[in-house]
């Protein structure tokens, strides 16, 4: 199921990202690899991967905006829920914690471990947290795309700072610059090695707090929450191939559709 957020401040983090993406790529091949390496194959070989890792990461971008996060589905009658509106609040044991529970914001039953988003004004399975760089809640059915968009972000980022690097440390002595030329190639450099080392940090911290919540088994929520830690231990293996599927561990590279982690799927809930 494709999904759509029309939230004014995900489209804009979006309309960013993309501004960023082409600048780096204008900038390194415009200003990096022609003015230095355009007589040597180098600059094709660079050339293609850098904008092979671009692919990947606009393609897992894209995957993880329109994609489904696992939202569960409303209920085809309405069911009445008054009672629980005016009524005290149950504390369930936590051997109970597990069950299905009752959203009073979307009036219907929702599976363990969703929760509702003020955002996307909905129930979201396994939800992590509503990132506004893809304009969507990051949930079951779309982290793997998530944390591979983060992982190819940092790479381009890594990559460009090396070929600026590269680029300065050996530059081209045959090759005959105008001043103004030099000069648009210092700002470029400038300017491209700042967002990347911007980007490149910010994604690092978010990948590392991705990773911690499933080899912690305890999202985001969970762990405000405190819902987490009294489920038991599963092997880290076992983690990261509920989230990224149960295929070849190097088909986690890349922004396909895998086997689902779990038998059931949102259109497997009827209420």
């Amino acid at each position: 199921m494709v999904v759509c957020r029309t939230d004014p401040c995900g489209i804009i983090c979006i309309a960013l990202t993309y501004s960023a993406v082409a600048y780096a790529d204008y900038v390194v091949v415009r200003w990096i690899l022609l003015p230095t390496l355009s007589e040597s194959l180098w600059c094709a070989l660079n050339a293609v991967l850098f904008n092979t890792i671009i692919f990947l990461m606009v393609m897992a971008h894209c995957r993880a905006v329109f994609s489904d996060p696992g939202v569960v589905p409303l209920p085809r009658n309405s069911l009445d829920f008054s009672d629980m509106h005016s009524g005290p609040k149950i504390k369930l044991p936590s051997a109970q914690k597990e069950d299905w529970t009752v959203c009073t914001r979307c009036e219907t039953y929702r599976p363990p471990r969703a929760h509702h988003c003020r955002i996307c004004q909905r129930c979201v399975r396994r939800m992590d947290h509503h990132c506004p760089w893809i304009n969507n809640c990051v949930g079951e059915f779309n982290q793997k795309y998530f944390i591979q968009f983060l992982l190819y972000v940092g790479l381009a980022s890594l990559y460009a700072v090396v070929l600026v690097a590269v680029s300065w440390l050996n530059q081209c002595d045959d090759c005959e610059m105008e001043i103004h030329v030099k000069q648009n190639r210092i700002i470029h450099s400038i300017l491209l090695v700042i967002e990347c080392v911007l980007f490149g940090l910010f994604v690092v911290a978010i990948m590392f707090d991705q990773f911690t919540a499933i080899l912690t088994d305890e999202t985001s929520v969970e762990q405000v929450q405190r819902k987490g830690p009294f489920r038991p231990r599963k092997p880290k293996m076992a983690l990261l191939s509920e989230v990224c599927g149960r295929g070849p561990a190097f088909l986690w590279l890349f922004p396909c559709h895998n086997a689902p982690r779990n038998a059931d799927s949102p259109s497997d809930y009827h209420v």
